[in-house]
């Protein structure tokens, strides 16, 4: 499944091969996926399981657009680590619970941010949700790569 995966990605990158390095191109695809999913669940989530409908968890009211990134935030958890771990940054010299704790301590900072972005993005500036999701996906990834390169799946030096 990862050569597949890798021959994809690769096939894709003699276009890019002057200005990103196979790694970055490996890292911007599988994160690519990661937000596409992200994203595309978030739609449906927000539209179709919740149908823009507030949650009520026990006494405490959770907007529908916050639910509807709680529970997007599971799947895109799981998928993005695997990517990273086996496609991008196999080179890591860290245990992989040591890599897991760190990938999510990094998780947990992006959807940290994911939520004060998306209350000022649509309380605030009143933003339709899905267009708020992708914007804020796109500036968390470039905070996501540096990240994930020096700390999560940081490589041992000689």
């Amino acid at each position: 499944m990862r050569k597949l995966a890798l021959s994809i990605i690769d096939f894709f990158y003699p276009p890019f091969q002057k200005w990103i390095s196979l790694h970055t191109f490996r890292y911007m695809a599988s994160g690519g996926f990661t937000a596409a999913t992200g994203i595309i669940g978030y739609f449906l989530i927000y539209n179709f399981v919740l149908d823009q409908q507030d949650v009520r968890v026990g006494s405490y009211l959770v907007t529908a657009h916050i639910a509807a990134l709680a529970i997007e935030s599971v799947s895109t958890f799981i998928i993005g680590f695997m990517l990273n771990k086996y496609l991008v940054f196999t080179q890591s010299t860290l245990k992989g619970r040591i890599q897991l704790f760190r990938y999510g301590t990094v998780v947990a900072t992006n959807i940290l941010l994911n939520y004060a972005l998306m209350k000022i993005l649509v309380d605030g500036f009143q933003f339709y949700p899905t267009i708020a999701k992708t914007l804020i996906t796109i500036l968390l990834a470039v905070f996501s790569y540096f990240s994930q390169k020096y700390f999560s799946f940081k490589e041992k030096k000689a």
